[in-house]
């Protein structure tokens, strides 16, 4: 997915004027009638197989068990618990809490609980707030509790850092991209997460936009031997060329590239090159608007420095593959 693709769509603002009012009477917590605004939003028959793999992991193969709490609660106990934030953020990954606990009831031949969810993915929170009341079996509730904890923790981590890369962006111009470097397995989710933190997803994978590397310039003989390569196998992608230097960038631009990945440039050189760049645009078969993304040792206290040069985005991996979980817990509430 290119970031300008109409599919990825915006994410809800971080302030949270982008979502939906709360059903709640004055003086209660907010109840929300579903636990997401963000769009798009995941695919149900990817999230129920996620959820399936991660409770065979935990409890073993289907229907599987929990030796500690089915012989210390009986099936027959009900009980409520809160989901809280244990810390400030963004939360993300709500959105899973309703099919674990779907697929948990539905192995044990119980009952599935009701949610009642006082806030939304892509909002921000702060310690000790409610984030969702699970009310049902007790059984139900306890043997999900970790695997709805450990997805909505790690979505609630990506989505925090995300939004602290957008605010550090606001009013630049640019925008903050996520990459390719996910956990296995999970990668529609961190992207998601991305989009509720207010940040913009870039390809999803190999399949749908074409990235020229270095390698794959060795392996075809040229920039633009490699290009050509692409168009003629694959004419409906779009094809972003890495670059290093700013002859790099100016030759990709002249061999067709529609987007270019500007790699580990201090900010001198990534200023000149946006520049040159732009200066061709329009001119000579260029495009009348190169997509420039900046990536490689970005920070958040440099990242209004590198959007000052006039690039369209700043790409980092941090956001997904070292972002820490943003604490959440499954409280049970007392009998």
């Amino acid at each position: 997915m290119c970031p300008h693709d109409s599919r990825r769509g915006p994410g809800p603002r971080v302030d949270g004027s982008g979502y939906r009012g709360p059903v709640s009477t004055p003086g209660t917590l907010p109840v929300f009638a579903a636990p997401s605004t963000v769009e798009p939003g995941l695919d149900p028959a990817w999230v129920a197989h996620v959820v399936e793999v991660a409770l065979d992991e935990d409890l073993g193969p289907a229907p599987g068990r929990d030796v500690t709490t089915q012989a210390t609660i009986p099936a027959s106990a009900t009980g409520t618990a809160d989901l809280v934030a244990r810390a400030d953020g963004v939360v993300a990954g709500l959105v899973v809490v309703e099919e674990v606990l779907r697929q948990v009831a539905g192995r044990l031949g119980l009952p599935e609980p009701e949610v009642v969810f006082h806030a939304q993915d892509g909002a921000p929170v702060t310690t000790g707030q409610v984030l969702a009341a699970l009310s049902g079996r007790t059984q139900v509730l306890l043997v999900g509790e970790r695997t709805l904890l450990n997805l909505a923790s790690r979505a609630s981590g990506v989505a925090t850092a995300a939004a602290a890369w957008s605010r550090e962006l606001a009013g630049t111009g640019a925008q903050v991209l996520d990459t390719r470097k996910t956990t296995p397995g999970l990668r529609a989710l961190q992207k998601y997460a991305v989009r509720a933190g207010g940040g913009t997803n870039k390809r999803m994978g190999l399949y749908d936009v074409a990235m020229i590397k270095d390698n794959h310039v060795v392996a075809a003989g040229s920039v633009r031997a490699a290009i050509e390569a692409v168009r003629a196998t694959f004419p409906d992608v779009l094809v972003q060329v890495e670059a290093d230097t700013t002859a790099q960038a100016l030759e990709a631009i002249g061999a067709g590239a529609d987007f270019l990945l500007l790699d580990n440039m201090p900010t001198p050189v990534l200023a000149a090159t946006v520049t040159a760049v732009r200066e061709r645009e329009g001119r000579d078969g260029v495009p009348a608007h190169v997509e420039l993304e900046a990536t490689g040792n970005l920070t958040l206290d440099r990242a209004r420095e590198v959007a000052g040069t006039g690039v369209d985005y700043l790409s980092v991996g941090a956001l997904t593959h070292s972002a820490p979980i943003l604490d959440l817990a499954l409280d049970l509430r007392p009998a």
